[in-house]
C-alpha cells in the first residue's frame, strides 16, 4: 500500500502542478514525446519518456440463498449438473448468503525511444479484497442451535505487483520480467447464446490443461520474445513460471504461431512443463480456427496434454457454427473430452431474432453428459432471452428457463432414471452513461426457493 500511494501521490503532485512546479520537477507540460512515440490517453511526459497511465476498479455484491454445497445440494435440496458443482442451483435452506467483492488496479508504462525500437518499462499494481459468509444449516453452535452463517473467505487484500517487466522491440519485441503468458488459446468459444457447460467451465473455451495432476502454470517470472512476420502471421518463444515453488513444475516453455487474416484466425501453440530440472512433468497444445464466409462463421479448436506424472493423454475438442440472415441468427455447437479414460461431452444450439431496432429474442438450449460410459449423468439448460436497449445507455434483459438433471446427481430418494427440473426466471439492468463507466442490477430466483440479487459498478480510465 505504501508503494501505491507513493505512485500515485507523484503523479498526482505532477498532474496538479504549474507550469512552473512542473519546470522544476523536470516534468513538461507539452505531449512531444507522447505523441512522437505514437501514445494517447492519460500521459506524463518528460524530455525522453512518456508515461501511460490505466487502471480499473470493479465492485460486485450478491446477496441472497445460492450458495451450493452443504445444506443445499449435498443433502438434495440443489441440483448439480456437473461433479465439480460448478454448475449448481441451490435450493431454499432457510439462511442467506452474500458476497462482497473489490478489485482494483493501475498500470503505469514508461516508454522511451532506442535503437531497437520502443524500450518500455510495466508497472502494475493490482489489489483485491473479498467476503464471502454463506448459511450452513448443519453447523451449530455452542449450545447446539443452528448457526445462521459461516465465513468461506476472506481477504483483506494488499497491493502486489501483478505486473512488473520489461520490454524493448517494434516488429519483435524481447521481454523479461514478471507479466501474462503469451500463450495463444483463442478460437475456442461457442457461437450459440448458452454456450456449453464444460467450455464455460473452464471459462468459454477450452482448456489445455485439464487432467494435469501437477497442473500447467504459466505467466509469472518469464523471459518472452514475440515477432510479427507480416502478412498476418506471428510467432512467439519463452520460458515461463520461472519461479515456481515447486521444483518438478518449475518452468514451462512455450512457442506459438498464430495468423490473423481477413477471414481468417487461427493458431497452434505448445508447451512443455517443468523444464528447468531437466525432467519435463507434461507436454500440451492449444490449437484453433475461425472462418468468416459472408454471413457464415465456423469454428474449430482442439486441446490436449499428456501427463508424464500419470502416464495419461487428454485431450478436449470443440466446434461451432453461426448463420446470420435478415432478421435471425442460428447458432450449433459441440464439445468433447477425454480426461483420465473418462468421456463426457455436450452439444447446445440457439436461435436469434431481431424483433426491432434495439430488441432481441434468444431462444437456446445446452446438454451435457459427464461419463458417456454411464448412466444418470446428464444435465440441461433450456432458456428463452429478451433484450432491449431501452436508449443508448439503458439496457434491460429478462431471462426464463429451466435446468434439469438426471438422477445420478439428484435427491437420494428418486428412482434412477428420474429427472430433477428447476424453473427460474430473472431480470437485469444495465447502465453505461459513458466516460468508461458500467453499472448493473440482476435478480434471479428459483423454483426450489434458491434466490439471488447482484450488483455491480466498474470504472476504467486510460
Amino acid at each position: 500500500m505504501n508503494i501505491r500511494s507513493l505512485l500515485l501521490g507523484s503523479i498526482a503532485a505532477a498532474g496538479l502542478a504549474s507550469g512552473a512546479q512542473a519546470a522544476d520537477l523536470g516534468v513538461l507540460t507539452s505531449l512531444d514525446v507522447c505523441d512522437s512515440l505514437g501514445l494517447s490517453g492519460l500521459t506524463i511526459s518528460s524530455d525522453t519518456n512518456c508515461l501511460q497511465i490505466t487502471g480499473e476498479i470493479k465492485y460486485e455484491f450478491n446477496w441472497g440463498d445460492y450458495k451450493v454445497g452443504t445444506g443445499s445440494a449435498a443433502a438434495g435440496q440443489g441440483i448439480v449438473i456437473t461433479p465439480d458443482d460448478t454448475f449448481s442451483i441451490a435450493a431454499d435452506d432457510g439462511f442467506n448468503d452474500w458476497d462482497s467483492k473489490v478489485e482494483a488496479w493501475i498500470r503505469f508504462v514508461a516508454t522511451a525511444d532506442s535503437d531497437f525500437g520502443p524500450a518500455k518499462a510495466v508497472i502494475k499494481i493490482k489489489d483485491e479484497q473479498f467476503r464471502k459468509t454463506y448459511g450452513d444449516p448443519s453447523a451449530v453452535d455452542a449450545d447446539g442451535n443452528p448457526a445462521a452463517t459461516f465465513l468461506d473467505g476472506d481477504d483483506t487484500g494488499g497491493a502486489i505487483f501483478d505486473e512488473a517487466y520489461v520490454s524493448v522491440g517494434d516488429s519483435t519485441v524481447i521481454m523479461a520480467g514478471k507479466k501474462g503468458s503469451i500463450i495463444q488459446k483463442g478460437d475456442d468459444e461457442p457461437f450459440n447464446y448458452l454456450g456449453l457447460f464444460h467450455s464455460e467451465n473452464v471459462d468459454a473455451g477450452i482448456s489445455y490443461s485439464n487432467g494435469i495432476d501437477d497442473g500447467v502454470e504459466d505467466g509469472g517470472h518469464v523471459i518472452q520474445i514475440v515477432s510479427d512476420l507480416g502478412n498476418g502471421i506471428s510467432v512467439g518463444a519463452g520460458l515461463e513460471d520461472l519461479n515456481d515453488a515447486q521444483p518438478d513444475r518449475a518452468g514451462t516453455a512455450v512457442g506459438y504461431i498464430a495468423y490473423a487474416g481477413d477471414n481468417l484466425t487461427a493458431h497452434v501453440t505448445v508447451l512443455a512443463t517443468g523444464v528447468l530440472d531437466g525432467d519435463i512433468n507434461a507436454y500440451a497444445f492449444h490449437a484453433g480456427l475461425t472462418g468468416t464466409f459472408d454471413q457464415f462463421k465456423l469454428r474449430a479448436a482442439v486441446a490436449g496434454n499428456h501427463d508424464n506424472v500419470s502416464d495419461t493423454t487428454n485431450w478436449q475438442g470443440l466446434v461451432s457454427g453461426q448463420a446470420t440472415f435478415d432478421m435471425f441468427t442460428i447458432a450449433l455447437s459441440g464439445e468433447a473430452e477425454r480426461v483420465h479414460d473418462i468421456s463426457s461431452g455436450g452439444v447446445g444450439g440457439s436461435v436469434g431474432f431481431d424483433v426491432s431496432e434495439g430488441v432481441q429474442i434468444n431462444v437456446g438450449g445446452r446438454y451435457f453428459d459427464t461419463d458417456f460410459d454411464t448412466d444418470n449423468n446428464e444435465g440441461y439448460q433450456i432458456a428463452a432471452q429478451l433484450v432491449a436497449a431501452v436508449t443508448e445507455t439503458l439496457k434491460l434483459t429478462g431471462e426464463v428457463g429451466v435446468y434439469g438433471q438426471n438422477a445420478g446427481y439428484a435427491p437420494a430418494s428418486q428412482t434412477a432414471g428420474d429427472w430433477d427440473n428447476v424453473f427460474y426466471g430473472s431480470a437485469e439492468v444495465a447502465w453505461a452513461p459513458g466516460g468508461d463507466f458500467t453499472s448493473s442490477l440482476k435478480g434471479t430466483a428459483y423454483s426450489n426457493g434458491g434466490y439471488k440479487a447482484t450488483c455491480k459498478a466498474a470504472k476504467t480510465f486510460q
